[in-house]
Order: C-alpha cells, then structure tokens, then sequence
C-alpha cells in the first residue's frame, strides 16, 4: 500500500490533494491538522473511497508537535512515498506596520515546520531511495506584493529550502517539487467579493500534484507555477 503525508490535510489545497489520491483507492493517507473534528471527518469520507487514513491533531508552528507528529508517521507507516508540506498560514501587513510576532508565525508555520518534518522523515526515505516531496510554495516566494510582509518572507524561503533539498536528494532517488499558485479559492479567500472564475480551484493544484507524480522516474517537475487565467490579483 502506497502512502501519502499531507500537512493541512482537510482543508482547502491539503484537502483536494487527498481527495484526488483518494479516487484512485488503496492509498495509506496520514493527515494533520488543529482540529479533530476536520480530520475525523476527512478520514470517513476518504476511507468511504477504500483508502486508509491515520491522522494527528497538530499545530504546525509548535515544533514539538510537528516532532510528535513526524514520530507517529515513523512508527506506524515507515518510509512514505508522498510528502506534501502544505501547512501554512497568511497574515496581510507590511514589514513596517504588521503586528510584532508576524513574522516567527509565519516562519514557524510555513518554513519551520517543512523543514522539521521533512528532515524527520528522510532517513526511511534515503534508507529506501525512493519518494517524492512536494512544497506548496507560492507566487509570493518568487515575486514581492503589496502587504505580503513577513508571509512573501516565510515563502521565499520554502523555495530556497526546497531548491537545497533538491539537489540533496539527487543521490537517493527521492523526488522534491516545489508548488507556487497564485490566488486560489480556500478559507483565507472567505467572503472576497469576486466572481469565481477569477481565482484557481484547489481542484487545479492538486490535479497537477498527481500529474507530478505520475512523471516516470527519469523526470521530475522542479518548479511549478500556476496563476489564474486572468493573472494575479
């Protein structure tokens, strides 16, 4: 049984992701997110789809939680074939102006805790020499936008981890994509007043996820940009 780790996982892109691995059954799907009640109820709609699914109540921006959690993935599933660091979290505000502590969250939230999780579980991965991982980075790590602050930081920097991780994991076969969409719809896009065409569906992303993955082992996609039709907002 192939298995997949997504951060996030029940909501938004972490949850279209696992919905579209999902489809094709007989996957190990292992989710975190801050609350029990999301993850119970992704494990029974996923399960429903002849998946298995484990799951850990998990805040992203406390390391001894992303610890715990890289811990019970070692116990019980071993070395995994997909990891999707997908976890973050978006404050607006300018360097100047945005609230003391902005930006350790965000480091914490979308550098941190990819970086902590993903170096827990790359020991089984290099022992197998195989797997892939994918960063849901962002447009925001590779261009500055009005109030971006201190989260066009925390995500210029997942690109840089992932470029470092790619070339490390060049020797051990293990794969690392790095995911940079531009607006799509999820909660940080609650009540916006626009059309919905105008932004990306999850469904977008995570399509090209699976698409990623089904490469054959010659290939791999490094840098993956998508934008809204209409380009960015």
């Amino acid at each position: 049984m192939k298995s997949i780790v997504i951060t996030g996982g029940t909501k938004g892109i972490g949850r279209a992701i696992a919905d579209i691995f999902a489809k094709d059954g007989g996957w190990q799907i292992v989710l975190c997110s801050r609350n029990k009640e999301d993850l119970e109820s992704a494990k029974q709609a996923l399960e429903k789809q002849g998946n298995q699914v484990l799951y850990q109540v998990t805040d992203m921006s406390k390391p001894a939680d992303v610890k715990s959690f890289a811990a019970m993935v070692n116990q019980t599933v071993g070395a995994i074939d997909i990891l999707v660091n997908n976890a973050g979290v978006f404050l607006p505000g300018e360097v100047s102006l945005e609230d003391e502590g902005n930006l350790e969250l965000m480091m914490n939230t979308n550098l941190y805790s990819a970086y902590h999780l993903t170096r827990a579980l790359l020991p089984l991965m290099k022992e197998r020499k195989s797997g892939h991982i994918f960063n849901m980075c962002s447009i925001a790590s590779r261009i500055a936008y009005p109030n971006g602050g201190s989260y066009s930081i925390s995500k210029f920097a997942l690109l840089g981890f992932s470029k470092v991780l790619r070339e490390e994991m060049k020797p051990f076969n293990i794969k690392v994509s790095s995911i940079l969409p531009g607006a799509t719809w999820s909660n940080s896009w609650a009540g916006v007043d626009l059309p919905e065409s105008r932004l990306m569906q999850a469904s977008d992303i995570a399509r090209i996820v699976k698409a990623a993955y089904e490469l054959s082992d010659a290939a791999v996609m490094e840098d993956i940009v998508l934008r809204p039709q209409l380009g960015d907002l």
